[in-house]
């Protein structure tokens, strides 16, 4: 017999496998209810097992209304991305770097100029008041997460 988180799982990978966008939204309560669980369960096997690493995204809102989004990730593409995110960014990135990549994926049509604008303005110095070398730490962070999440639609 199954546990109760293989059973979940294989739920959720059926509901993303009839969606025609390869995507979800869940309300963690509502699933803890349809399968007589807490909800610190439900989020013990989307965080196990709907990882980045195993080719899903997930996003989550809480409070009121707050969902569980689950996407699917073409891998390869992801590991492509991912390789040059980490290989022009890295640990730390200073700003003239971060919009010189900026540049790059608006110049190759990868983000939109409204993205690029929300990114430099995300990754500004004046945005991320601290001290080097934790401003370009934060900054490698920030920018890393955010173009994941813009890339790998």
């Amino acid at each position: 017999m199954r546990n109760i988180s293989d059973l979940i799982e294989q739920y959720l990978k059926h509901m993303l496998d009839s969606s025609d966008e390869g995507a979800i939204e869940i309300q963690r309560n509502e699933l803890a209810d349809k399968f007589s669980c807490v909800p610190s369960q439900i989020n013990y096997v989307i965080s196990t097992r709907f990882t980045l690493e195993k080719g899903y995204m997930v996003e989550s809102k809480r409070g009121g209304g707050g969902y569980i989004r689950i996407q699917r990730v073409d891998l390869p593409a992801l590991k492509s991305i991912q390789f040059h995110i980490e290989q022009t960014i890295g640990e730390s990135v200073d700003q003239a770097a971060a919009e010189g990549l900026i540049y790059q994926l608006e110049e190759a049509d990868l983000i939109s100029k409204r993205e690029a604008n929300l990114l430099r303005a995300a990754v500004n110095r004046d945005t991320i008041a601290v001290m080097l070398p934790l401003r370009d730490e934060m900054r490698a962070r920030l920018l890393r997460s955010m173009l994941i999440s813009l890339l790998v639609k």
